[in-house]
């Protein structure tokens, strides 16, 4: 695949005011969510609610791209037909998530390095092979008044420029998510202060691996303050954080960013991306979505519960959330949309 073309699939994800949908939690993960509710934690659940989502009726009106796991993509419904077929019959590109996850990062305590750049190119090409058309890699930091370290941010910083290289030779769009953890007290300025710092080395590295910022997506946090922090900000007041962040760092050329959600609530999530919009509308440098696996699968998981006599309710519910994320996208959201499912 050549770059022009994968500048063409870049641009498709963020096209349309639609978003991504995140539905690539580990199994480890997903299993952790289904013990909550009661949901039995075996493969064939988790093939059930991956059905449930992918097969939603409506979910390429709103959804441009669906993030997939290793056992997801290989996972068929219970008629036999392959989970990613189903997302490109919705006219939704299929992404995988290829990083194998974080481990302590030798002499920095309480940091994290993420692994698999070993094996890699093996991997992305069997990917592409299965028709994922990009893919993604997460780096997570975390924040307080010392951390994370400069060797934390150039260790991971270094492995997404190296693996957003590789995903483009082997003809996939690499989204690279540097994400600054929600966790702490940590007040908003702190959090503009980090994530600008760890914005400007990973695009220092994404230069040094020439990586094509045409061909790539951006899948940043917003700037937020930390959870246990007890100013939690304005919705503008976060929306001008962010865009000043953004605006310091981000090259014009990158095509799209597309915010995760990270754990705040869905609604809470929504509203942000709305008033970031809102402000962004007189830049107008990228196209600002939304790449979300819990802020909009959340409410669908409570109201399935591992009962298949739930998924239409649920599917409805998981679809108003992608609606909802779409208006904000616009910059048309209110919380009045939370009310109805129409």
């Amino acid at each position: 695949m050549t770059i022009q073309q994968l500048i063409e699939t870049a641009n498709a994800l963020i096209a349309n005011d639609k978003g991504l949908l995140a539905i690539d939690e580990s199994n480890p993960t997903c299993n952790k969510r289904f013990a909550k509710l009661g949901i039995a934690e075996t493969e064939e659940r988790r093939r059930a609610y991956r059905e449930m989502i992918v097969s939603t009726p409506g979910l390429g009106d709103f959804i441009s791209g669906a993030i997939l796991y290793d056992e997801t993509i290989r996972q068929k419904t219970s008629a036999g037909e392959p989970l990613i077929q189903v997302l490109i019959n919705h006219g939704i590109i299929p992404g995988i998530k290829v990083d194998l996850g974080t481990k302590a990062l030798a002499a920095h305590p309480r940091e994290k390095i993420t692994e698999g750049l070993d094996g890699l190119r093996e991997r992305l090409s069997e990917y592409s092979a299965m028709g994922a058309r990009f893919a993604k890699w997460r780096a997570v930091f975390a924040i307080d008044d010392s951390l994370p370290s400069r060797g934390c941010i150039l260790a991971n910083a270094h492995a997404l420029a190296r693996y957003a290289a590789s995903c483009q030779e082997a003809g996939l769009v690499p989204i690279v998510e540097p994400e600054v953890n929600m966790d702490g007290d940590h007040s908003l300025n702190r959090c503009a202060v980090v994530t600008e710092g760890i914005l400007r080395v990973v695009f220092e590295q994404l230069h040094e691996q020439r990586v094509s910022l045409e061909a790539m997506i951006l899948k940043p946090n917003m700037v937020l303050p930390g959870l246990s922090c007890p100013d939690q900000s304005t919705l503008d007041k976060v929306a001008e954080a962010t865009l000043n962040c953004l605006l310091r760092t981000v090259p014009a050329a990158v095509p799209g960013i597309a915010f995760l959600s990270g754990g705040q609530s869905p609604e809470i999530a929504s509203a942000r991306l709305n008033a970031i919009n809102m402000q962004c509308k007189s830049h107008d440098v990228w196209g600002l979505t939304f790449s979300f696996g819990r802020a909009i699968q959340q409410p669908a998981l409570e109201i399935w519960s591992g009962n298949d006599a739930n998924v239409k309710a649920a599917q409805l519910v998981l679809l108003q959330r992608a609606r909802v994320n779409c208006a904000a996208r616009r910059s048309e959201y209110s919380s009045t949309m939370e009310r109805s499912t129409e």
